[in-house]
């Protein structure tokens, strides 16, 4: 709740966007004002779709959006159109805007005024709230506030969101600004031009019966295409296209370039503004340009960044250790406790060695997932990451995706969800759908349980070179994972999605110290899903297959064949003949049926099982897995073999159903989630069954 007073002649706008250029800074200005923790990140894209909260000034609650990054109301990727119809008011589900808060960059002044200047001719209310100011100091640029208010017709405020400097003032200016108050357009374009598009305009609204601002913004976009037929204006009636195709004929005649002077002509504008408000000192080279030279260097950018993953890889691998075993021993504790206190029978069988080995075996990976997230928030807050995306795309492009692809899949890296919505910056819609078909092949922190379980339990932790062997195969199995996305990519785009290859244009954002609020923020937020995940999905599936692996119950019995003779024994049994070529027997299969809805349920289920089958003993389930041995046969179940097999059928197998759901969801239909389902479980199929055969014939 704000106590600033407000003006009782102004009427306080109840529906405001924030709108800007992507990381102009605008989810920092949102959080600040709303209190919210929406994820931040320095390089284009974090916000993929709109954020709603809500505030209170003087009594009155505002809906405050937090609309996704665009460079102009001309939407080129679907993340734009969002904000594009949202602030023209062909949103179907949400209202347009009462006010804006145009977000602009004071060390992009120029950039950034093109899409405050075109929502200004919308005739909605604008403040300017003018972020980035200390960025612009150090390069040498200011930017006179008062002058460019005065130039521009609206309030302009200049606020430091993360230390909340200049918040008061722009709470200030949204009470003082009344939802009545327009500013004429002051930009324009030749006579000629002016005098066609002032006709198409009136056509526009006499058909289409649009508000005045929209039928100027429609009649600059028909200016702009070259057959308006096939650009959304077919629906006009025959009178009304002649009237418009000649316009267009006499402009073409006359030699005016109409597709760019609307363009031109608002540059130009812009320019002048900024020659009056712009004060530039001439500095020497910046610390982000000196470290660009490095970073974005052809071999030593490709030096650092792999350096960088290696270290990453081997820390989650080695500082978890320890917390770890202090979770996996409090599990076991509490499980003995519970033990004690509730009487022997089924009840106390369901929380010992059903909830508590279930649960317990994939929460004692939570220190991996939070090392994760710190390392990855850590090179997003920096502004490391589109660094990254650049030196990646020359790379990237050879397989057919485009440079832009990269953020996506690197957030895959996290969970594939998030990154498959951030593909919504790619423009081009094969680019766009390539990139959603191999994300998933993307390692995410699902797999991490898996991957630690399977290597702690068979790879020798010895030391190669600087790094742990354990590390380098956990690296490994990022990077096969990797591969396997280029080597799809490359047969999607020269098959199914042919296209021609795409022009990569991407902000460089500045360097800047990382927050450690928000990678702790960042941190916390996946903390929390991973342990509601353990507390819903995972605890749900423990119970259900703890009642799968307790029932029918056989008198007489020992536990081994009591867990063969259950429904989870019988199930796994009618697959194992499908499986078995993989090198897996049907424990295993037990856990692949299980983990179809979530990858990390592969843990839990081993968890379950073992602790059902070995019910009085108190080793490890890591010792269990070592010492499991086939009666019919006398071999062990899991080898070194068998482990990477099991890794490799992971990383490239669709192991949850939430990724196919958004999918689905992100690209309209069930076609191409389909096709993302049946790619990836031939590809896991067919691979891993090569590794264990030739694995087999070389005797491991």
């Amino acid at each position: 709740m704000s106590n600033i007073q407000t003006n009782s002649a102004k009427t306080i706008p109840t529906n405001i966007a924030i709108v800007g250029n992507p990381n102009c800074g605008k989810t920092t200005l949102f959080n600040a004002l709303t209190g919210l923790k929406q994820k931040v990140g320095n390089y284009p894209g974090v916000t993929v779709e709109k954020k709603e909260g809500k505030i209170s000034l003087g009594g009155t609650e505002i809906t405050l959006l937090d609309l996704p990054g665009t460079y102009s109301l001309i939407s080129r990727s679907p993340d734009e159109k969002i904000s594009a119809d949202i602030l023209l008011g062909q949103n179907e589900i949400t209202e347009a805007p009462q006010t804006v808060i145009c977000v602009v960059d004071a060390s992009n002044l120029e950039r950034n005024l093109f899409l405050t200047s075109q929502i200004i001719d919308l005739q909605i209310p604008v403040i300017i709230a003018l972020t980035m100011n200390d960025n612009a100091e150090q390069s040498g640029i200011t930017v006179d506030a008062k002058k460019l208010s005065q130039s521009l017709g609206v309030p302009v405020i200049k606020v430091n969101a993360p230390q909340k400097k200049g918040i008061d003032k722009l709470l200030f200016a949204i009470t003082d600004l009344s939802t009545s108050q327009i500013v004429s357009r002051q930009w324009k374009m030749p006579e000629e031009v002016e005098r066609s598009c002032s006709e198409i305009q009136q056509l526009l609204s006499q058909e289409k019966k649009y508000t005045s601002s929209l039928a100027f913004f429609e009649s600059l976009r028909l200016l702009s295409v070259d057959d308006f037929h096939s650009n959304g204006f077919e629906t006009l009636n025959n009178e009304t296209k002649k009237k418009i195709e000649t316009h267009l004929k006499n402009l073409d005649e006359s030699g005016i370039d109409r597709r760019a002077i609307a363009i031109e002509s608002r540059y130009s504008w812009i320019q002048s503004v900024c020659q009056q408000v712009l004060h530039i000192e001439t500095v020497s080279q910046s610390i982000s340009d000196k470290l660009d030279k490095i970073f974005t260097h052809k071999v030593w950018g490709f030096a650092v960044f792999l350096t960088l993953m290696g270290f990453m890889f081997h820390a989650i691998f080695t500082w978890a250790n320890y917390p770890m075993e202090l979770i996996g021993s409090a599990v076991s504790i509490l499980g003995e406790k519970f033990s004690e206190i509730i009487p022997t029978g089924d009840f106390q069988d369901l929380i010992v060695n059903g909830v508590f080995a279930g649960v317990g075996a994939v929460v004692m990976f939570l220190p991996q997932i939070l090392l994760l997230f710190f390392f990855l928030g850590l090179l997003e807050d920096t502004g490391y990451m589109s660094r990254a995306a650049f030196i990646m795309d020359k790379l990237m492009s050879k397989f057919g995706l485009h440079g832009k692809s990269f953020i996506p899949l690197l957030s895959s890296f996290a969970c594939a969800i998030p990154g498959i919505m951030a593909t919504r910056t790619i423009e081009n819609r094969k680019d766009r759908i390539a990139t959603i078909l191999v994300a998933p092949l993307m390692s995410c922190s699902a797999r991490l349980p898996v991957y630690t379980l399977m290597i702690a339990t068979f790879i020798p932790n010895i030391i190669i070179g600087i790094f742990s062997l354990p590390a380098l195969i956990m690296c490994a199995m990022y990077i096969v994972g990797i591969v396997a996305a280029l080597v799809v990519a490359t047969i999607f785009k020269k098959t199914l999605l042919k296209s021609a290859p795409a022009i990569f244009l991407m902000e460089l954002p500045q360097y800047r110290k990382p927050s450690l609020k928000t990678v702790g923020l960042y941190m916390w937020e996946q903390a929390y899903q991973f342990l509601k995940s353990a507390g819903t999905i995972i605890l749900g599936v423990s119970i259900i297959l703890w009642f799968l692996a307790t029932y029918p119950k056989m008198e007489n019995a020992t536990s081994s064949q009591r867990l063969e003779h259950s429904f989870a024994g019988r199930i796994g049994q009618t697959i194992e003949p499908v499986i078995e070529p993989l090198g897996f027997n049907w424990k295993i299969g037990v856990g692949l049926i299980g983990s179809l809805l979530q990858r990390e349920v592969f843990v839990s289920t081993m968890g379950t099982m073992y602790n059902i089958e070995d019910e009085n003993s108190n080793a490890s389930l890591i010792e269990k897995m070592q010492n499991d041995v086939d009666e019919a046969t006398g071999k062990k179940i899991f080898t070194p073999l068998v482990a990477i097999c099991l890794m490799i059928y992971y990383v490239l197998s669709m192991q949850c159903m939430s990724t196919i759901a958004v999918t689905k969801r992100e690209t309209n239909g069930w076609k191409w989630p389909a096709v993302q389902f049946s790619y990836m479980t031939v590809l896991a199929y067919s691979v891993t069954f090569t590794i264990h055969f030739i694995g087999t014939v070389f005797g491991f």
